[in-house]
């Protein structure tokens, strides 16, 4: 056992999480290296502060070049904003740092793929934070498609859909301001990710992109939305496989949608993320009076799940997939090698969104190696 120093960029919601994760990883999964919080970097001093005091850090800053530049800081969480990931990823590879950093992967393509080019010549472990897939029951998903238990793959459907924006009255935010906010910045890379991840690598694509809610209200008045509300993708895997995606944040009553249905010549998978603990599958060769989706509900003999509970049934939540990240960010560093999703699968995230930008734009079908 191995004292790692952590320092943490952001102290908001998702900082939280990894500061969380960090503490709890060693005790869940026995880990070879226990994360030491050595310090959390947030906006303001006093926040910083405030935020070390409650996450159990034994310092803070408001300057992340401090934090970076700390010996004491062995390797670098970001949980900042999108506009902040690049610089600070850089200076970290600098140093020789291993950085874990969130979706997505810097502001867009162009950041991911200094990114990506940076972390791979530096040799630092580098790992991106898609944690959806990382449940149990998509664990498994993956483990069912890449057997080949449910045959040839046949079609992908998948979405990811939420609410927090449906009510057109709800006040103008960051959120509406700016590509990198809007909802294909910040909702499709998990979606997307998972395809990736289930399916394989997207060919091409055509998109069709919309702000439904054109304005939002202020204190003044009314502000123009300068991002997307929805998004409707048909896309074709380098596979030969057929698929579409449905992204959005206007999708009323949905409040974690993130779906997807895989259909093979021998069986189908379907999942929502709003029962995570469940995966449902369809096996071709059952008798005909037995065929039907059977749920499988996650326990001891699924991926990851052991760690944190010994009943079957009992579940998993949102915070334990952020400590699977960190398990498996600690486990690389030990290894010296990089775990998927790395930064350059979320390059390849990245480009996606960038062909789906330009179809919609353009009004025709885009080849992914295009962008």
């Amino acid at each position: 056992m191995t004292k790692i120093g952590i320092g943490i960029v952001g102290g908001g919601y998702m900082g939280k999480a990894h500061a969380v994760a960090m503490s709890a990883v060693g005790a869940v999964f026995d880990t070879r290296l226990r994360p030491s919080l050595e310090i959390i970097c947030t906006t303001t001093a006093v926040g910083a502060v405030d935020k070390a005091r409650a996450f159990g850090f034994a310092s803070s800053t408001a300057d992340w070049q401090v934090l970076v530049a700390d010996p004491r800081v062995e390797a670098v969480v970001i949980a900042s904003p999108q506009e902040t990931h690049r610089e600070i990823a850089l200076a970290a590879f600098a140093l020789g740092k291993p950085v874990f950093c969130e979706k997505p992967l810097g502001l867009g393509l162009e950041d991911s793929r200094v990114m990506v080019s940076v972390a791979e010549s530096s040799g630092c472990v580098n790992m991106t934070g898609f944690n959806y897939i990382r449940t149990p029951a998509s664990q498994l998903a993956r483990d069912i498609v890449h057997s080949g238990e449910i045959g040839d793959i046949t079609y992908f459907r998948g979405e990811h859909t939420e609410d927090f924006f449906a009510d057109p009255t709800l006040s103008a935010s960051w959120r509406t301001r700016g590509r990198a906010n809007g909802n294909m910045g910040d909702l499709s890379p998990h979606i997307i990710n998972a395809a990736l991840a289930l399916v394989g690598p997207i060919d091409e694509l055509v998109a069709d992109i919309e702000t439904v809610h054109q304005t939002r209200p202020t204190p003044g008045g009314m502000e123009a939305v300068t991002n997307d509300d929805h998004a409707q993708v048909m896309c074709k895997f380098a596979s030969g496989v057929m698929g579409s995606l449905y992204i959005s944040r206007i999708a009323t009553g949905r409040k974690m949608g993130y779906v997807y249905e895989i259909f093979g010549t021998r069986g189908a998978l379907r999942f929502d993320q709003e029962d995570q603990n469940a995966l449902w599958l369809y096996k071709g060769d059952a008798k005909p009076d037995r065929q039907g989706f059977t749920k499988i509900l996650t326990g001891p003999l699924h991926p990851s799940y052991l760690a944190f509970c010994q009943g079957p049934g009992h579940g998993t939540g949102y915070q334990d997939q952020i400590i699977i990240e960190a398990r498996d960010f600690l486990e690389a560093i030990a290894e010296g090698r990089s775990r998927w999703p790395t930064f350059r699968d979320a390059m390849m995230v990245n480009q996606v969104i960038e062909a789906a930008w330009m179809s919609c734009q353009e009004r025709r079908w885009v080849t992914v190696d295009e962008i």
